[in-house]
This record gives structure tokens, C-alpha cells and sequence, in this order.
């Protein structure tokens, strides 16, 4: 069984005149891949290999709860990340800083993506792998958490960041794929997605982004209700 998914029509030139030609078909067949469903099967795989990994879920945990900590204490989440990373950042900052589900006071959250004024400078003045480092050693203190969005691990300026937050007594926070294990010799906490296909790291990321924030929130609300 096939299904014909449109036509085209083809015309030729006689003797000065032009003829139409019969349509031709194009068809596909039932056989052939759907990249639509075989990415969504493709991560829900993924996701759910995630879901059962004890060990990835306890770092999750721990994730949160080093977040938890920072922010009861005054400190502030710092974010970092390349690409759709970068935007993964951003949108994890923003769940932080404005509500994720409960209306609440704002959380200090950054992410160090967004000042295109600090980036360009930075980048053309000390090299595009200072970008995130040289902000870190400006706006982290002792106790801040810094949280480095990486699929590959091996992003120059996600460890030089990861480095410098290290050396200001930062918590350091990798979330990574299955090729950036090696990402975890400059972090406290390793989060590593059970996949390497980059596309679907983010999302795993992100997915798991949003459970830590729903734990913060729920943390910070709980606390605020027995005061």
C-alpha cells in the first residue's frame, strides 16, 4: 500500500507549440522512515531510559538540592551553554527568575548568554574561550552555583568557565551527553544524558531542567509557608 503525497506535470515543446503532458505521481511508501516519527520515538527512548537510571536521577537531586542551598543562602544560579544551549540557558534562568508553576518571590538566576555588549568585547579582546570565564570571575562569589550546558563535554569556553568558577569557590553544575564524560573532572555535579545524538541531549536536558525547577520551587514555596 502506498500513498501519494502530490503531482507534478510535465509539458514538452512541439513545433513551436507546448503540449501537457500526463501527471506523474509521486508517492510514498509505507515502508519508507518518517523523520518526524522516528525522532519523537527516538527521544522518547531516551527519555525513558532516563526516567529508570537511578544514578542519573539521584544527580538530578543532588542538582537541585546544591541549587536549594545556594539560593536559601543568598547566593545565585549562573548559567552558561553554546547554541541552543545558550537558549536552554536562558529559558532555564527565566523559569528561575519570573515562576515556573507557582506564583512566588524571583530567585536570582543568570544566564551569561545574553549580553551581546560583554560577549563581543570579552571575545575580541581576550579570545571567544574567555566569553563565559571572564564573566564568572566579575559577577560569582563563594557560594554561587554555575551551571555549564554542554552537549559535547569538550566546549573550550564551558570548562574554562567551569575552571575559573572552581578557583572562586563556585558550586560547579555539567549537564552533558554520553561523549562529555571527561566534562566531570571541573564539576561538583555531573549530569550526563543517556544518548549522544545532540539534539536529543537538549531535550533530555531541558526535560530534566524544568524537574529541577519545579523541586526548587516547591522547596523555596514550602519554606516560605512555614516562616
Amino acid at each position: 500500500m502506498s500513498l501519494r503525497v502530490g503531482r507534478a506535470i510535465s509539458t514538452k515543446t512541439f513545433q513551436g507549440r507546448t503540449c501537457e503532458l500526463q501527471p506523474r505521481r509521486w508517492i510514498l511508501s509505507q515502508h519508507s522512515k518518517d523523520p518526524i516519527a522516528a525522532h519523537l520515538k527516538q527521544s522518547l527512548t531516551a527519555l525513558e531510559r532516563a526516567n529508570s537510571d537511578a544514578a542519573l536521577l539521584a544527580v538530578a537531586h543532588g542538582i537541585a538540592a546544591a541549587i536549594i542551598a545556594a539560593l536559601r543562602a543568598g547566593n545565585k544560579l549562573l548559567i552558561i551553554g553554546n547554541g541552543g544551549s545558550a537558549g536552554d540557558a536562558q529559558h532555564i534562568a527565566a523559569e528561575i527568575v519570573g515562576r515556573y508553576k507557582q506564583e512566588r518571590p524571583g530567585y536570582a538566576a543568570i544566564a551569561l548568554t545574553t549580553d551581546t555588549s560583554a560577549l563581543t568585547a570579552i571575545g575580541n579582546d581576550y579570545g571567544f574561550e574567555e566569553i563565559f570565564a571572564r564573566q564568572v570571575e566579575g559577577l560569582g562569589a563563594r557560594g554561587d552555583v554555575l551551571l555549564a550546558l554542554s552537549t559535547s563535554g569538550r566546549s573550550p569556553n564551558i570548562l574554562a568557565a567551569l575552571r575559573k568558577a572552581r578557583e572562586r569557590g563556585l558550586v560547579t553544575v555539567g549537564f552533558t551527553g554520553s561523549k562529555g564524560e571527561a566534562m566531570g573532572a571541573d564539576c561538583d555535579h555531573l549530569l550526563v544524558a543517556p544518548t549522544g545524538d545532540t539534539p536529543v541531549v537538549q531535550q533530555i536536558h531541558l526535560a530534566i531542567g524544568h524537574g529541577i525547577c519545579d523541586e526548587i520551587e516547591q522547596a523555596m514555596m514550602g519554606e516560605a509557608a512555614r516562616k
